[in-house]
């Protein structure tokens, strides 16, 4: 019978990995990923069901569409500072189990509300806020995987971890146009539907607009007894929030925070209201056929930045990455949007989500390696024990970053969907936020060069 809890666990150790370890990591990374899937797939949702509610009745403004995809993301990225220390508090296989559990609140509540188009607005805010549950998964799943992979093995693990379970971003913009299209839970489940009628075609359509939230509940109660049944704990990783805050006192939790909103925070917010920014600048677009194609580019290509990392350094692709994100504004989105071409502009913006799935991969790949180092040049020369205690308590600091740098990027998911409708309200055009982001790039650019790129860094990774 299998043991749930792990009294041993050397990862660094290659006879272990190699004999037991390796198999365990990866059933525990394979289990992570789906629960992972969904949890973004949920914290997502209101990207496409906010660019769908008028189909089934609902009447709001803009303005107020734009702040239902980005509150997901406020409670989310607040949620994930509270997730980012609860895994060595309760175990990574309870804690995961528990946590995929919870979107079933959402997705019920959501199947509930959208059937009705006089639900009220500030009902669907709460229901807007719940889907926050999905965003604070993140932070604890990427804190429980850096526990079971080796140094040279994380920036892989943190990459598929991430990369694919960011793939959720994208499935929910592709599945839920289809599942809304279809009575396909009966009426019983999925309501009468609405009649849409389109004036640009002049053709008439049903929506089923409770299947959004309906869609995730058996694939959510799947991915709960997986991890319930098939995960594991690591008693070795367990650790009280007192020992896990030391990390506010880390410059360079604090460094990587502000560099991870310019990577996952700008992934997050574009994907958050890439749909919407589509919709009120170019209206005459179907939206639901293009605004899956940014996420997924960037979900891809987030373990490809964590394997390119694992070769050639995290700090070196993060510097470039920032590089190639202004320039992409500057050359590609800002000019094609004033031109009004939506394929230069839908290229760009894919180019765009891509770099920061590059930069994603390298910013985690970066974290472990920092707060190895660090450790390790602190008990330089002491012996054996003082080197096996330091990289004990770097797994169990560069885990808390990890989840906590992962909480404060995902602010960027409020931000950015809110300063697009902020400079569109003010100026008739997204201009004025997408200048921001560059200026903010340049600061990224900056820090990535200083502390970890160039020859003679404090902390070369």
């Amino acid at each position: 019978m299998m043991s749930y809890v792990l009294s041993r666990w050397e990862p660094e150790n290659t006879e272990f990995w190699a004999k037991e370890g390796s198999g365990i990591a990866n059933r525990n990374l394979w289990i992570s990923i789906p629960c992972l899937m969904l949890a973004f797939s949920v914290w997502m949702l209101w990207s496409v069901v906010a660019a769908n509610l008028d189909k089934a009745g609902f009447q709001f403004t803009k303005d107020q569409l734009f702040f239902l995809t980005a509150l997901p993301a406020l409670s989310g990225a607040t949620l994930r500072i509270f997730y980012s220390f609860l895994v060595p508090v309760f175990g990574g296989r309870k804690w995961t189990a528990i946590s995929t559990a919870t979107l079933l609140i959402p997705a019920i509540g959501m199947g509930f509300a959208l059937k009705d188009p006089a639900t009220s607005y500030s009902t669907l805010l709460v229901l807007a806020l719940l889907c926050g549950f999905g965003g604070g998964n993140f932070s604890s799943s990427m804190a429980n995987i850096s526990f079971f992979f080796p140094k040279a093995r994380k920036g892989y693990a943190t990459g598929m971890n991430a990369g694919i379970g960011n793939l959720g971003v994208s499935v929910v913009q592709f599945l839920t146009p289809l599942v809304i299209s279809s009575a396909m839970f009966g009426a019983a489940v999925s309501g009468d539907g609405f009649l849409f009628h389109n004036a640009k075609t002049g053709a008439d359509k049903m929506f089923w607009l409770a299947n959004a939230g309906f869609i995730w509940v058996p694939f959510i109660t799947v991915a709960t007894l997986a991890a319930w049944f098939g995960m594991n704990d690591i008693a070795s990783a367990k650790a009280s929030f007192a020992d896990q805050a030391v990390i506010f006192k880390r410059k360079h939790n604090w460094l990587m925070c502000w560099l991870y909103i310019g990577t996952f925070g700008s992934f997050i917010g574009f994907s958050a209201g890439f749909a919407m920014l589509i919709k009120a600048q170019f209206p005459e677009i179907d939206v639901a056929k293009f605004a899956f194609l940014g996420p997924l580019a960037g979900a891809l290509a987030r373990p490809v930045g964590g394997m390119i990392s694992d070769k050639i350094g995290g700090a070196r692709l993060t510097f470039w990455v920032f590089v190639a994100m202004a320039a992409t504004i500057v050359l590609g989105i800002l000019p094609a949007l004033h031109a009004h071409q939506f394929m230069v502009f839908l290229a760009s913006f894919i180019g765009m989500f891509i770099l920061t799935g590059l930069g994603n991969g390298s910013t985690f790949c970066m974290i472990p390696l920092i707060f190895q180092m660090e450790r390790e040049r602190a008990v330089n020369g002491k012996g054996e024990a003082a080197l096996k205690q330091a990289r004990l308590d770097a797994a169990k600091e560069s885990a808390a970053v990890l989840g906590f740098s992962g909480a404060i990027g995902a602010y960027g998911g409020f931000f950015i969907p809110q300063s697009f409708g902020t400079s569109i309200k003010m100026t008739g055009a997204p201009d004025m936020a997408l200048y921001t982001f560059v200026a903010f790039y340049v600061s990224c650019m900056v820090i990535t060069w200083w502390y970890y790129s160039r020859k003679g860094a404090e902390m070369p990774c």
